[in-house]
């Protein structure tokens, strides 16, 4: 491996693992009615299948990061960047609901080693602040072409005629991308320090695993199987779990063992009501993609390739809304946000309104690119609302927390704002109200987060928050 490589050709390297891990959330939305329909699932399996990544993601990713710590970033990106291509053409090789189900699941855990790896390498390549502020800027770049590719690929894959279904290519072409991924990064990717003292809390990770897992699967498939009894055993034991994760947290960090989340995070009532905002935003946002493609396709009869080219609009003005909320927010603070959020409410209602009085794919397509320009405003810069009041010594795990939030709520999202839909089309028979009714609950969502954002401090003069006009 060349030591003199330019630490922008090992960013480009290492930036193939959130690439890579965005696309595969949003590439399935636009093909959910191929996968269904090719593996004989039902509502409930489908709705796993982007579920059951979000949850192997959530579950590892405080785990994926620290094990960069601990055996060095380049191995763990690589190991991460090995599973991740490994499942990837083992869901694209699936015949059943249960193997593409796991393999999913499997996928997510690999995404939650791999892309930590790019953010710590980050900090490593730019020791220089504003080399630094350029390389995240490309990261999130990164991220919101993510969304468009992922999309569009769907789409394309999903309507096409290719040598095996459509749909399985969406799987199967994460192998080319990834090998060549792998090679350039034993190539040109520098090692960097492990630290065998960075110890990693294991039984918390399974803990936790369990309790979202109990939380998670009775909410999607006990709708499907009229809600038997093992689905609320679920989800009480989920309370318990969650119970007894953050007492033996407690305990630990009494004991001076390594933890999975530190407590004192949630001390911080700022923090709180930060994570607050994320859970709601992320449950509305991943869900309204979801829906929205799957709408497009069953509601207003579109190729899947039309319905995917709709999300290009959105993702490009989301890209430059991005940079725009980045400068205005240090000096106008969450009235951005605010401002972000009701565009976002004010398209969510005009679409219950149009689609009442029969308006078209038109309207449709001009209001989720006004989403897309208010969504830029809110979903970056809600990491550095829900972090800026902590002290630099939490910023890690507070990340890291942050991330798992975000990878939980995507998922709550996909189970009861989806799960409504599909039950409401199971019966009622009609997609339109289904789709009225989950815009609703969606509002609601964003209200919260509208709620929220007023009681955080508004505005960060000299790295001390201030209230405007207290």
């Amino acid at each position: 491996m060349n030591k003199h490589v330019s630490p922008w050709l090992a960013l480009a390297i290492v930036l193939t693992a959130p690439l890579l891990s965005v696309i595969d959330i949003f590439i399935i939305n636009v093909a959910i009615p191929s996968i269904k329909a090719g593996i004989h699932a039902d509502n409930a399996q489908v709705q796993l299948v982007i579920a059951g990544y979000l949850l192997g993601y959530a579950s590892f990713l405080i785990t994926g990061g620290r094990s960069g710590d601990h055996f060095g970033r380049k191995r763990i990106f690589s190991w991460g960047m090995i599973g991740f291509t490994i499942f990837s053409c083992l869901c694209g090789l699936s015949q059943t609901p249960l193997e593409l189900n796991a393999m999913r699941f499997l996928q997510g855990v690999s995404a939650a080693f791999m892309v930590p790896q790019a953010i710590a390498f980050i900090q490593v390549l730019f020791p220089d602040a504003k080399e630094r502020s350029k390389a995240f800027g490309w990261f999130g770049i990164t991220l919101g072409m993510a969304s468009i590719i992922g999309q569009v690929m769907g789409g394309y894959f999903a309507g096409g005629h290719f040598f095996v279904e459509g749909w399985r290519l969406i799987f199967l072409i994460n192998l080319p991308i990834g090998v060549l991924a792998l090679l350039a990064a034993h190539r040109y990717l520098p090692e960097t320090e492990s630290h065998k003292g960075a110890k990693m809390d294991l039984p918390g990770v399974a803990i936790l695993t369990i309790g979202l897992f109990c939380l998670i699967y009775p909410l999607i498939q006990g709708r499907e199987s009229g809600w038997p009894w093992w689905s609320f055993a679920l989800l009480i034991g989920s309370v318990l779990i969650f119970v007894y994760f953050f007492k033996d947290q407690r305990r630990k960090k009494a004991d001076g063992k390594a933890l999975l989340i530190d407590e004192g995070l949630f001390a911080f009532r700022d923090f709180n009501i930060g994570l607050g905002a994320v859970l709601f935003h992320f449950m509305l946002h991943t869900c309204y993609l979801f829906l929205s493609a799957v709408f497009l396709q069953t509601g207003l009869g579109l190729h899947p390739l039309v319905a995917g080219l709709y999300f290009v609009a959105p993702g490009i003005l989301f890209t430059i809304s991005s940079v725009v909320a980045g400068r205005l927010v240090p000096r106008y603070g969450t009235v951005v946000l605010q401002v972000g959020v009701a565009v976002i409410l004010i398209t969510f209602a005009l679409q219950i309104v149009f689609f009442k009085t029969g308006a078209g794919v038109a309207a449709l397509f001009i209001l989720q690119a006004t989403y897309g320009l208010g969504n830029g405003l809110v979903l970056p810069s809600l990491l550095n609302v829900a972090l800026r009041s902590l002290p630099p010594a939490f910023a890690g795990a507070a990340a890291g927390v942050y991330s798992t939030v975000q990878q939980t709520a995507s998922a709550l999202g996909i189970c009861l704002i989806g799960g409504l839909y599909f039950y409401l089309v199971d019966n009622t028979h009609s997609v339109q109200l289904a789709y009225h009714y989950a815009l609703a609950v969606q509002i609601g969502c964003g209200v919260l987060v509208s709620i929220m954002l007023f009681c955080l401090p508004k505005t960060v003069q000299n790295n001390t928050i201030t209230h405007a006009a207290e």
